[in-house]
């Protein structure tokens, strides 16, 4: 059977065994590594894979990077948006003190205007402060806080620091009522500070307007005259500011002429008023 027949394979092939591989492989990379370490044979070669895994692990960092710096973006948001908010919040606290303290200002102001005044009148003097309002077409009314144990009596004049504001019209122990000039009720006898011409000044229901409707046709009065009070019917003191003529009409037929007067104290707007006494001798 020579010739054709093919040859037998050996059943076994005798090599290195496993363990005298590993034991090779071994020896061989300590002794790179010592001639590495020495010699840094390598270091070009790491270099360049270096260089080339780069932006393998720029890519691969990214997304961590990316939410970092979200975070770093949401938390810096937060913290302006809570500083905002205080300074806001200390911002509105702030305009509510300068508002108050404006307000201060202004009440300051107009006591020392009322006190100035009280100077310059010769009678007692006692001052008091609105705290009730009654302002209807058919009564004005004001409430004070003082009453029939400080002095106060019916009738007794009220003004401001600009004018005339009304009289006692009732009294309680601790309070009283004060009817506004500008009452429909209310007659004010006045004179034109300019040449003495009397009349009367009645309220007309409006806080900002009087009338005079006593006077001829041919009364020397224009608009802008000084209108204060005469002494007569014995309430109110002679000389006081009432108001000022605002407008003269006529209408046809009638023997009087119609006079609009505009009252010079601040009827809608006082919070404190000065009460005239008597004169020790009155």
């Amino acid at each position: 059977m020579s010739g054709g027949s093919p040859a037998i394979k050996p059943l076994f092939i005798h090599g290195p065994s496993t363990t005298a591989r590993l034991l090779l492989l071994a020896l061989v990379s300590l002794t790179l590594m010592t001639v590495d370490h020495r010699l840094d044979l390598f270091e070009p070669g790491r270099q360049a894979l270096s260089a080339l895994v780069h932006p393998v692990r720029v890519i691969a960092s990214l997304p961590a990077t990316l939410t970092e710096r979200m975070d770093e973006n949401l938390a810096s948001r937060r913290a302006l948006i809570a500083e905002n908010q205080r300074l806001k919040d200390r911002q509105q606290i702030f305009q509510a003190r300068l508002q108050r303290f404006d307000a201060l200002e202004v009440e300051n102001i107009r006591l020392r205007r009322l006190l100035d005044s009280s100077y310059e009148i010769e009678r007692p003097v006692l001052i008091a402060e609105l705290f009730r309002i009654d302002l209807d077409p058919f009564s004005h009314l004001i409430e004070i806080d003082k009453g029939s144990r400080q002095g106060v009596y019916v009738g007794q004049p009220v003004i401001d620091e600009s004018g005339i504001i009304g009289q006692v019209d009732k009294i309680g122990p601790l309070s009283a009522t004060v009817r506004l000039i500008s009452d429909p009720s209310h007659a004010t006898p006045v004179q034109v500070n300019r040449n003495g011409l009397r009349g009367i000044a009645v309220g007309t229901g409006a806080i900002d307007q009087l009338t005079i409707q006593s006077l001829p046709r041919n009364a020397d009065i224009k608009v802008g005259d000084l209108v204060v009070t005469s002494g007569l019917g014995g309430r109110f003191p002679s000389g006081y500011p009432v108001g000022k003529v605002r407008r003269i009409s006529h209408e046809t037929g009638q023997p009087f002429l119609t006079i609009e007067l505009a009252p010079l104290a601040a009827l809608d707007r006082a919070r404190q008023v000065l009460l005239i006494g008597d004169t020790p001798d009155e």
